[in-house]
């Protein structure tokens, strides 16, 4: 499986509905959110609002990836905007187990993330639990940073456990990937690529999210 989810923090926010029409009439699978607070990482992006005219205007899923603290009080607010799934850092929490199950009850699909220095393992006792997992292929908080090479160990071993275990659960990977790397992520066991700068930045962008599904 091959899906791709460009993720809005790239886009030209002076232009949104145009970038919003780029995705709809594009290959894209999902689109990407990423809610930053300025605690948990050092950076602010967006939050609620910008979430009503993206689902007035987006016809893509909404993939939103929370890079907050306390996700617990605010997932049922983001499944009520709009989201197709949602997704917390497992080191944002002490027991994700609750938190899960507030996103579950509103209907909404799943995903747990980890940033590059929580080990994969950390993830494995969830994988039953989750419709997808997260793996950060940069620090979460900035987009533009390189793919760190060491994720690639990391979805091969996602891929082994969950493919011994027989689960459906998605891998999804995020920063720092490019029409350049997005065969190698792929092949190492990824499902999903976030994709920020390498489609909105890029001459034409649904030609570049084609060559990444490639």
């Amino acid at each position: 499986m091959h899906l791709i989810a460009p993720s809005l923090l790239a886009a030209d926010f002076g232009n949104l509905q145009r970038e919003l029409a780029m995705i709809n009439e594009s290959n894209a699978d999902w689109l990407h959110i990423d809610v930053m607070d300025g605690v948990f990482v050092p950076n602010i992006s967006f939050g609620f609002p910008i979430m009503k005219p993206l689902k007035k205007y987006c016809t893509k899923p909404l993939d939103v990836h929370l890079m907050i603290v306390h996700p617990e009080k605010y997932v049922e607010r983001f499944c009520d905007a709009g989201a197709w799934s949602v997704g917390f850092h497992l080191e944002a929490v002490e027991d994700p187990l609750p938190v899960l199950d507030l996103i579950k009850n509103k209907g909404v699909r799943t995903c747990l993330t980890i940033n590059p220095d929580i080990a994969v393992e950390r993830l494995f006792p969830y994988l039953d639990k989750v419709d997808m997992v997260l793996v950060m292929s940069v620090f979460a908080g900035f987009g533009g940073q390189a793919f760190i090479p060491d994720t690639l160990d990391k979805l091969r071993a996602l891929r082994q456990e969950i493919d011994r275990r027989g689960l459906q659960t998605l891998i999804e990977v995020d920063g720092g990937v490019t029409v350049d790397n997005a065969a190698t992520i792929y092949a190492a066991g990824a499902d999903v690529l976030v994709a920020g700068s390498a489609v909105f930045h890029a001459k034409q962008p649904k030609e570049a999210i084609d060559q990444i599904k490639r």
